[in-house]
């Protein structure tokens, strides 16, 4: 690379200062940039940690939002939902060797087995979410997004590293799918616990019926 500046084909990387030969400069891929560093020589160079690139502010009119991440933050509520179809019958039954137990066809029902492959399709659509939002993030300049492969842990660890990411290169902006996957997460809790609290009820008055006949 000379002291010329780079081309706009030039991919982004260190190159040598063309104010000072001393110093290498950040090229972005389209400007130089404010930051710096001294330059060494290459074999000096190969025991020195790789620099990496430093996350630049974005423009206020680069969006930060897209409908993948609105789709990664929502979609436990589809789960809610599926919960809410699957609507147990309890059955008491007596065993050959008089033991009085829940019958089990009576809670897999095909409301049950819908739950959990839904559980399943949303688990795969959100780590691809977050994939297309990951290649959006980094084609509007976001430098070194918050990787989509930790959505394979749990989507909530993605939007939160993705959000606080985002606010660094574009302040004031970017934290909002954090309070909406909190809002979620409250409206899913509630939700579920109301469901487990109905479903207890009609198991023990199932049980209650079944001892006093």
């Amino acid at each position: 690379m000379t002291q010329s500046t780079p081309g706009s084909a030039t991919p982004p990387g260190w190159y040598p200062d063309p104010s000072d030969p001393r110093l290498v400069r950040w090229w972005d891929g389209r400007a130089w940039t404010a930051h710096q560093a001294p330059h060494q020589a290459p074999q000096q160079m190969q025991y020195q940690p790789v620099f990496k690139a430093p996350r630049t502010p974005i423009s206020e009119q680069t969006p930060v939002y897209n409908p993948f991440i609105w789709a990664i933050t929502l979609l436990p509520l589809v789960s809610v939902l599926f919960m809410l179809t699957w609507q147990p019958e309890f059955r008491v039954i007596t065993t050959r060797q008089g033991v009085t137990t829940l019958d089990p066809f009576s809670i897999y029902t095909p409301g049950y087995f819908l739950l959990m492959a839904s559980s399943l399709v949303i688990y795969g659509l959100s780590v691809f979410f977050a994939y297309l939002d990951y290649q959006r993030l980094a084609r509007s300049g976001v430098v070194r997004p918050f990787h989509w492969a930790w959505t394979f842990l749990n989507s909530a660890v993605y939007v939160i590293g993705r959000s606080v990411i985002v606010n660094k290169v574009a302040a004031k902006r970017g934290l909002l799918p954090v309070w909406i996957t909190i809002a979620v997460f409250v409206i899913s809790m509630v939700v579920a616990g109301i469901w487990t609290s109905t479903m207890m009820q009609t198991m023990m008055s199932s049980f209650g019926s079944s001892m006093n006949t």
